[in-house]
């Protein structure tokens, strides 16, 4: 099983796209996007330097771009990578990367969201003096007890031993002088208090956007950061991206469904490393590979076909898939029963495991066309649970 992931803000270093820019087609699609988001990201991923592209409005486009244009070096025949990947997923503005390279949503309209995006989120950031301190290390429920006493949230939940506080500086302060046991803490270089309710205005201004935005029903799982669910419908996708601005991301859990699924090998897109990092800590025995310059790229693709397998998830113009979010026992509402067609929104059942219970939704008005499971089963995550032929749809 093969995972692809993108990384998130704080992936980028001084002059990391040197390499890929010298290849003629890489640089005329990135040209391509840069033009779309209305900055010089030739220049943000070549010549300027370490402050100018920490800057939020900068870094978060800078990455999603490169995030796509890699993607299609790797994959020279888009079609080619539905039947050799698994799962995707990104670490914070990395979603909008793996959105777009499954199609649930296009580059372009990426771009514009990832460029209102940063824009919004570096707007919010100067209300009021906010941060992010890693916590590295203590005790799992000790830290979090620490970070709510503080008042602070933890924006970024990586997994054993590594979470991120976020919150005003002052609330940093008191949580430095009253740190956990046995913790190490970091202060983070970033702008502000990312994935926290700092950020509200900044949802509000791309939710805005969004409403205009057409999505698509990805053919590849899509993992999320805000539970580490299943995404199949691409409203539900789009709607993620934007409230994930400030909300927690928990790529903790995005492992968990990692490790469900039986994920050999994590490829990370560039500039990689520090998702592979993670992955090496806390998933033991899965491989990893860290795509960081051109010349690996046949070494990347090889990667791909050893762990490659085709996606349970297909579709078709005729019907459209009801799809499990996580891993657990698939329970049928009793009022479905019998039913032969359903309205959009109607839930269907939930999919119940030791660490939640989620519903299951019929996405789209249709006929049952049919169960691909029964009562009771065992699912795994994005295993598709039932077809449904939507109406009006020939």
């Amino acid at each position: 099983m093969l995972v692809i992931v993108a990384p998130g803000q704080g992936a980028q270093t001084p002059g990391f796209l040197t390499p890929w820019l010298e290849e003629p087609t890489f640089r005329s699609r990135f040209e391509w996007l840069s033009t779309v988001a209305g900055i010089d990201l030739v220049a943000h991923g070549t010549t300027s330097d370490a402050e100018t592209i920490r800057a939020t409005e900068v870094a978060q486009p800078l990455l999603v771009a490169t995030g796509l244009v890699a993607a299609l070096e790797l994959f020279p025949h888009p079609t080619d990578a539905f039947s050799r990947i698994g799962a995707v997923a990104g670490h914070s503005v990395g979603e909008i990367t793996a959105a777009a390279a499954v199609r649930a949503i296009s580059a372009e309209q990426a771009m514009v969201l990832v460029r209102e995006r940063g824009n919004a989120m570096a707007a919010a950031s100067a209300v009021t003096p906010t941060g992010m301190t890693a916590v590295l290390g203590g005790d799992r429920d000790e830290v979090l007890a620490k970070i709510a006493e503080h008042g602070l949230t933890p924006a970024n939940d990586n997994g054993p031993g590594q979470v991120v506080a976020a919150g005003t500086m002052e609330q940093l302060a008191a949580f430095a002088a009253d740190a956990p046991a046995k913790a190490r803490l970091i202060p983070l270089s970033v702008a502000g208090a990312f994935h926290t309710e700092h950020m509200a205005p900044a949802v509000s201004h791309v939710a805005s956007l969004a409403r205009s935005v057409s999505t698509h029903d990805p053919r590849t799982r899509i993992v999320s950061n805000r539970d580490g669910n299943v995404v199949h419908d691409g409203n539900d996708v789009l709607s993620r991206i934007v409230s994930q601005i400030a909300n927690p991301v928990r790529w903790d859990l995005c492992m968990e469904t990692f490790r469900d699924l039986g994920v050999t090998g994590i490829l990370e897109m560039p500039p990689a490393g520090t998702l592979t990092g993670i992955a090496k800590r806390a998933l033991k025995g899965v491989e990893t590979f860290a795509l960081k310059t051109p010349d690996q790229l046949d070494a990347a693709r090889e990667f791909c076909e050893r762990h490659g397998e085709s996606t349970q998830i297909q579709t078709t113009p005729a019907w459209r898939l009801v799809v499990a979010p996580s891993k657990g026992t698939f329970t049928l509402a009793p009022e479905v029963r019998e039913a032969t067609e359903f309205a959009a929104g109607t839930v269907i059942g939930d999919v119940a495991s030791s660490r939640n219970r989620a519903a299951v939704t019929a996405v789209h008005d249709g006929e049952l066309v049919e169960w691909l499971v029964e009562d009771g089963d065992l699912v795994s995550p994005g295993q598709p649970l039932l077809r449904v032929h939507p109406k009006g749809v020939a």
